[in-house]
């Protein structure tokens, strides 16, 4: 039997709760007001990209978002966090229940 998905979602709650693990951030879908307030829970770095024979580094930023929070994040939206604004890109990735989007931003 598969475990009950409350439990699941009780435990992203409380992960997205903890401040050493998620942060305060400002959603604006299409970039524009209103900006609503969510949790990110943020794995930044720089990641390389092998395009023929040149390698790219590019500062990107990979969040976390639960979905309750932000149910239909896309292309070209920005979050705001800690000082920075990013961009989402690209096609977000929900998990298989559905409860956390990951979405892949770059710096503004």
């Amino acid at each position: 039997a598969m475990p009950d998905p409350g439990i699941f979602a009780a435990a992203i709650d409380d992960l997205f709760a903890d401040p050493s693990i998620a942060a305060d951030a400002l959603w604006r879908a299409g970039g524009a007001d209103p900006a609503l307030p969510v949790r990110v829970i943020a794995r930044l770095g720089d990641r390389i990209t092998d395009f023929s024979d040149a390698r790219f580094v590019s500062a990107t930023a990979v969040l976390e978002v639960r979905a309750a929070e932000m149910p239909t994040p896309a292309s070209g939206d920005t979050v705001e966090t800690g000082g920075r604004l990013l961009i989402v890109q690209g096609e977000p990735l929900a998990d298989a229940l559905r409860l956390v989007w990951t979405v892949e931003c770059r710096p503004a």
